[in-house]
């Protein structure tokens, strides 16, 4: 095993033992393949349920008690910014207090050394995804979406990105009016453009992820009021109707937008949801039937489902 994970990046978070909970499920939403929790609150009482001692090794007993640290591994092949930026984000929308460290290396030498395994990637039958970093590249007829993902969540490496993107490729035409929610580096929305929508909507939590959708809109030929993008928590900063509401975020917040997404849906309109894993499935769906939504389409890959919803007739 750590043969395997010297080649990964590690990100440690430090957090309250009482936010651990919280905390390491939002870890999960980024690698749902696993995660190590450090947490020494009830080092005492744990050591004798499982091995009936009180011989405690010192350096444990020296460990602080009142904070706990969760270990995440990101493959080098996705850029651990992304998911630094995705962890901060909703910590920060859960105001928990925390800090983030990236193995030992300086945040900016990672953004250089990330770029080399990040190379274009086809998606679906109709779109390519390419860094603009990288000139050398054949289409191949697809559409081809330029991006620079920066630290916002959102390069279609990440299975629920990709299936996203696969999922919208089935349901934008030429009439789609697009919301993203959690729109992150803008992905989402200018792939939905590409494949013929009229307009796209995004909203994040993140100023920086705003900015950086705004950014590679205009980088591929799409400004206000094609595309536009606010900072903004779920709905607060969004007006009218949308037959295209998509959100890729994580399982908690997509049950908390369920009760309010019906407000800015068409009727005919479908719900589009990702970032959902698999243990959080059951809660999910629940929610949608709560609140007047029936499932079209489920898709999974590594652990992660995507949703189709409709509003019940």
């Amino acid at each position: 095993m750590e043969d395997v994970l010297q080649s990964w990046t590690e990100i440690a978070i430090t957090v309250s033992t009482k936010d651990i909970d919280v905390a390491g499920n939002i870890a999960n939403m980024v690698v749902p393949y696993g995660i190590y929790i450090e947490d020494y609150s009830a080092l005492e009482e744990e050591t004798m349920q499982i091995a009936h001692i009180d011989l405690i090794e010192e350096s444990l007993l020296e460990r602080d008690r009142t904070k706990g640290i969760i270990h995440v591994y990101v493959n080098p092949h996705e850029n651990p910014l992304e998911a630094v930026s995705f962890i901060k984000e909703r910590l920060d929308a859960q105001k928990i207090e925390h800090e983030i460290k990236i193995a030992d290396c300086k945040t900016e030498d990672w953004v250089n050394n990330w770029k080399q395994y990040f190379h274009p990637m086809p998606i679906g039958e109709k779109l390519l995804i390419r860094p603009t970093w990288e000139d050398e590249y054949d289409a191949g007829g697809r559409k081809v979406l330029h991006i620079e993902p920066g630290l916002a969540f959102g390069t279609g490496s990440h299975p629920t990105t990709k299936l996203c993107l696969e999922t919208l490729e089935k349901y934008i035409d030429s009439n789609s009016t697009v919301l993203d929610i959690g729109c992150g580096s803008g992905i989402l929305s200018i792939a939905s453009l590409l494949l013929g929508a009229k307009s796209a909507f995004g909203v994040d939590i993140d100023k920086l992820a705003v900015k950086t959708a705004l950014a590679n809109a205009e980088e591929n030929g799409f400004k206000p009021p094609v595309f536009d993008a606010v900072n903004g928590n779920l709905s607060d900063k969004v007006t009218g109707k949308f037959n295209v509401v998509v959100a890729n975020i994580v399982a908690d917040i997509i049950m908390e937008f369920n009760k309010e997404v019906g407000n800015f849906l068409e009727d005919d309109g479908v719900y589009i949801t990702g970032g959902i894993i698999d243990c959080r499935k059951d809660e999910v769906v629940y929610s949608f039937a709560q609140n007047g939504f029936e499932i079209v389409e489920n898709f999974e890959e590594k652990g992660w489902n995507v949703f189709v919803c409709k509003k019940k007739n």
